[in-house]
């Protein structure tokens, strides 16, 4: 078998973190078996769907690196198909017309509500004759689903499920106005796309079963299900922006990379083993359905952020400078090489710290600052006269410093210390101010070691207090 998966996304809004999650697990299944991805924008919502959602869409995917097969599949441009199939179907006898009003339909509810039942179109038209049907009504299309037996879905990560047809309707597949339903159109773009495996979340289940009774109707196969488990809150309920979940967009823009996510989406609902990092080809590898679970996964914010952390670490601090670099760039920054030379020296002692891109540029920004460097409120707190004094004194002595290393450097502080009878921080707190305009930095030698001695006097002798 050929192995086709698809991520058919609406661009009705951001590409939030559970689509994504979607998109990656198809997209590793299809690449593991040697098969296709291929990406299907569902845009039959005309009024909903926007041109700001569909380059979301794109980019998201892009910036992923889950790179589709073939050209995008837009549902709006195949409108015509549907409804050939909805013409097969009424032909074949598996649907009809339709002429009840809204306000039959609403009875219909009210009447199923008062005798506990759920309320479903209860059939009225399914076999009067159009004869009967009224001339100011345009009807929508129904499918015939059956009335007798069950539909059985073999999913493979739910399992067996078994629904009594008369559990089912007979819904809605051509609105009154000749568009089709998301329904049929589904149905109809899998079959021709000829995806092997639909790989989506379990809020689709209800959706797989009724969507059965197209694929039986027009005698085309169904293709293998994988309903996965949502993605929910820390404390369990339905995942949102107050967890911190947002469009994977703005995960880029606050400084998460591409592997990092990759990683976590991954293990959100699938593992193997005890294991937590993995590379993109080992995803591949050792992706399967099988491993997916059945229970929601948590959305945790923390874990995200330690593990983008780590992937900060693992990078060549060169590399780090031009994710650094760009981000200024894209401030209207041009920075210069003997800024960019002072990231790359001064990242050692910066990258453990940062959990994102974004704080590891405002982490190194005291390098990048020119003379007069800004100071936070702490720093200036610090900066009194009666220290900016003392370090105007200390610059000399530390002038004198030949060989510029945080060895010589520690030895060169603690010895004027102790000259003038002080203890180590009375000098060391105004010198990191002075140096990084910030309360909290790396450590002050290698600080001082990656400035070098002619910056590093002159912030000294340049205090804007």
């Amino acid at each position: 078998m050929k192995i086709i998966t698809r991520f058919a996304p609406s661009p009705t809004g951001y590409l939030h973190i559970g689509g994504v999650r979607t998109a990656l697990f198809n997209w590793l299944f299809a690449k593991k078996h040697g098969g296709l991805f291929k990406l299907r924008i569902e845009d039959t919502d005309l009024k909903r769907s926007t041109t700001e959602a569909k380059k979301a869409i794109i980019d998201g995917l892009e910036w992923m690196d889950l790179k589709w097969d073939g050209d995008i599949i837009y549902q709006s441009e195949r409108l015509e198909r549907h409804r050939e199939i909805v013409d097969i179907l009424l032909e074949k006898g598996h649907a009809y017309k339709c002429y009840c009003s809204p306000e039959e339909l609403e009875e219909m509810r009210a009447q199923a509500k008062a005798e506990k039942r759920a309320p479903r179109y209860n059939g009225k038209w399914r076999n009067l004759s159009s004869n009967l049907a009224p001339s100011d009504v345009n009807p929508v299309i129904r499918i015939k689903c059956p009335q007798t037996g069950s539909t059985i879905l073999k999913d493979l990560v739910q399992g067996e499920i078994n629904i009594k047809n008369t559990e089912l309707d007979d819904f809605i597949i051509m609105r009154s106005d000749g568009t089709p339903t998301y329904m049929l159109s589904v149905v109809v773009d899998d079959y021709d796309m000829e995806v092997s495996h639909v790989i989506r979340g379990v809020d689709h289940l209800t959706n797989t079963i009724r969507q059965q009774q197209i694929y039986n109707a027009m005698e085309w196969d169904i293709p293998i299900y994988s309903h996965i488990p949502l993605i929910h809150g820390m404390d369990g309920s339905k995942l949102s922006k107050r967890h911190g979940a947002l469009g994977i967009n703005a995960y880029k823009e606050m400084g998460y990379l591409t592997e990092s996510m990759l990683n976590y989406l991954l293990r959100l609902g699938w593992s193997h083993g005890d294991k937590e990092i993995f590379s993109r080809n080992e995803a591949k590898e050792l992706f399967n359905l099988e491993s997916i679970g059945k229970s929601s996964a948590k959305f945790d914010i923390d874990k995200l952020n330690s593990l983008n952390s780590m992937y900060i670490n693992k990078i060549d601090n060169k590399d780090l400078s031009d994710y650094i670099n760009k981000l200024y760039k894209k401030d209207s920054i041009n920075l210069n090489d003997k800024q960019l030379k002072l990231i790359i020296n001064g990242l050692n002692g910066i990258k453990a710290r940062a959990r994102t891109i974004i704080e590891l540029k405002e982490m190194t920004s005291f390098y990048t600052a020119k003379t007069p460097i800004p100071l936070d409120k702490k720093s200036q707190k610090v900066l009194s006269s009666e220290n900016i004094k003392l370090l105007i004194n200390y610059s000399p002595f530390l002038e004198k410093l030949e060989e510029w290393t945080k060895n010589k450097i520690e030895e060169n502080i603690k010895s004027y210390c102790n000259s003038i009878n002080i203890n180590l921080g009375k000098l060391a707190q105004p010198l990191r101010a002075a140096t990084t305009g910030k309360s909290v930095s790396p450590g002050l030698y290698e600080v001082m070691e990656v400035l070098g001695k002619e910056e590093t006097l002159n912030r000294i002798q340049n205090i804007n207090n």
